[in-house]
């Protein structure tokens, strides 16, 4: 909800270290980013490294949505072909040169993703996909049965074929999240909801809190499913609840896994492919991730539809018996914990990133569902790098918020 008018001289002890931009062209002084989840977090830590005063406001606590529920896959494999599979090469090599200049070094995991076919269907599915990723460039090497048995020994003889997609990677949401904003030096106000915008003269120039009226040079609506209320796209972004399942630890059999597996179940679920259909009400696939701790993560479901907050009984058995029909020695291990989380998602599978349609120094970028954390920190630096009027270093056309906000919020 947007409100015209002029700003109301309230909490002044807020707004000191805030003023207004008015320096076209030039770099930001002070910045609000709204939401402190992965994409927030690193703008935030991107427009910091730029000399920017930045507030990070969070209605909860960082990291506490769909970024500390993820399932933590820094992936190329699973996305769809065109501009998604593009960023994701790019977010993917942002990740390894911030895990080989230290910000992230021992938080980021570089391993492959498998992905396997249980079935006639599947298999065809998955040589589209192969092809794909390798006209993007990615190396993708395709496993006859005999050879997957061979690389990938712990599995059962369910499995057709496979692909190995190399040089994938893993990160756990939290933890990317709270290095980020503490790397960044921004001022982070919990428990802060904003409730409106403030603007004036064809910019935001500043947000409604309960703590009172915050005002900076640029703003970026980093919120989840929390940007669907402030941006009034509640019939664009819908929220897609996703359940997990973490067990015990299991050294050896955890040390026997060359890498990650995604099923090809798990591909049309996420309509990976064009022409697959629309999603089920519920989409079911698999993922089977060794994590550094010696146990494993097991997910998951797409769901628009039950308890947001809660796991359910025939979610978690149908995610143990796919994950134990492909690797066997996982019904020896216990299930230590289930947990579910919900993912903002837009209706035409592709976020909202670039800047607020009439507003010149308001930026959105949400929308993300599963794909956040592989993009998070690319969509950081892009957003910074827009704020401080540098070229993107990818095309956003495909992301512009406009082709859905156009007639929303334009003055």
């Amino acid at each position: 909800m947007y409100r015209r008018d002029t700003l109301p001289a309230t909490n002044i002890h807020l707004m000191k270290s805030i003023r207004l931009h008015e320096i076209s062209g030039s770099p930001p002084s002070t910045a609000i980013v709204i939401g402190s989840g992965i994409v927030g977090a690193a703008t935030a830590y991107y427009l910091g490294k730029r000399g920017v005063a930045v507030h990070l406001l969070e209605a909860t606590a960082p990291a506490a949505e769909a970024s500390g529920a993820a399932d933590g896959a820094v992936s190329v494999a699973s996305k769809r072909p065109g501009t998604m599979m593009t960023a994701a090469l790019r977010g993917v090599a942002l990740y390894r040169d911030l895990a080989r200049d230290g910000l992230l070094a021992d938080l980021y995991k570089t391993r492959s993703t498998f992905i396997i076919a249980a079935s006639q269907a599947e298999c065809e599915l998955l040589e589209k996909h192969r092809e794909a990723l390798l006209d993007a460039g990615v190396k993708a090497v395709a496993l006859s049965r005999q050879a997957l048995q061979k690389r990938f020994q712990v599995l059962s003889p369910n499995a057709l074929m496979g692909v190995e997609v190399h040089d994938e990677g893993h990160a756990i949401g939290y933890e990317i999240v709270h290095r980020l904003v503490k790397a960044s030096g921004a001022f982070v106000h919990r428990d802060t909801p904003v409730r409106e915008f403030v603007e004036a003269g064809g910019r935001v120039a500043g947000v409604v809190t309960p703590k009172g009226v915050m005002t900076a040079d640029a703003m970026v609506i980093a919120a989840g499913g929390g940007s669907a209320n402030l941006l009034n796209l509640d019939n664009v972004l819908i929220p897609r609840k996703g359940q997990l399942l973490v067990t015990e630890r299991a050294p050896a059999l955890n040390r026997a896994m060359p890498g990650a597996i995604m099923s090809g179940r798990y591909l049309l679920s996420k309509g990976s492919q064009k022409g697959t259909g629309a999603l089920p009400s519920r989409g079911l696939g698999l993922v089977i991730d060794p994590l550094r701790t010696g146990q494993f993560l097991i997910g998951g479901t797409r769901e628009d539809f039950g308890d947001r907050q809660t796991n359910d009984i025939d979610a978690v058995r149908r995610i143990l018996l796919a994950a134990v029909d492909l690797v066997p020695g996982l019904a020896d291990v216990r299930l230590l914990r289930s947990f579910a989380g919900v993912r903002t998602a837009v209706i035409d599978g592709l976020p909202l990133i670039g800047r607020l349609p009439g507003r010149e120094n308001a930026y959105v970028a949400t929308g993300f569902e599963g794909d956040g954390i592989c993009l998070g920190p690319l969509t950081g630096k892009t957003i910074a790098q827009m704020i401080c009027g540098e070229t993107p270093e990818f095309d956003l056309s495909d992301f512009d918020p406009a082709r859905f906000m156009a007639g929303k919020v334009a003055a």
